[in-house]
């Protein structure tokens, strides 16, 4: 009786570990409408690199363009003076590294 109740013991282990390793696999995976860490991580930094470039350009520098991503995705808002304007941040946001749309949504005063 020793031995089949050691047995069992030994499986539950291994289901245990099974499940334990399932589950923190899937606490990495996406979840509908978020991000990963990674991700997260991979978006904060496409944001501070089109923020940057953003504030250095002088014909946008006096503007407030407020810049979001999310699954490299990069959505644009705020105001600028011409619809030039509009066109070079977005411009200038296409050329970075690692975005793979631009949402444009500047509004032209």
């Amino acid at each position: 009786m020793k031995g089949k109740n050691m047995i069992r013991m030994h499986q539950l282990h291994k289901i245990g570990a099974a499940l334990a390793v399932v589950l923190a696999v899937s606490a990495c995976a996406r979840v509908e409408g978020r991000e990963t860490t990674g991700e997260y991580v991979d978006d904060a930094t496409v944001t501070t690199k089109v923020k940057a470039l953003l504030v250095n350009e002088q014909a946008l520098k006096a503007f407030d363009i407020h810049v979001e991503t999310m699954q490299d995705v990069v959505q644009l808002s705020g105001f600028v003076g011409s619809t030039q304007q509009k066109a070079q941040a977005e411009q200038i946001t296409r050329g970075v590294k690692g975005v793979r749309g631009v949402r444009n949504d500047i509004v032209v005063r």
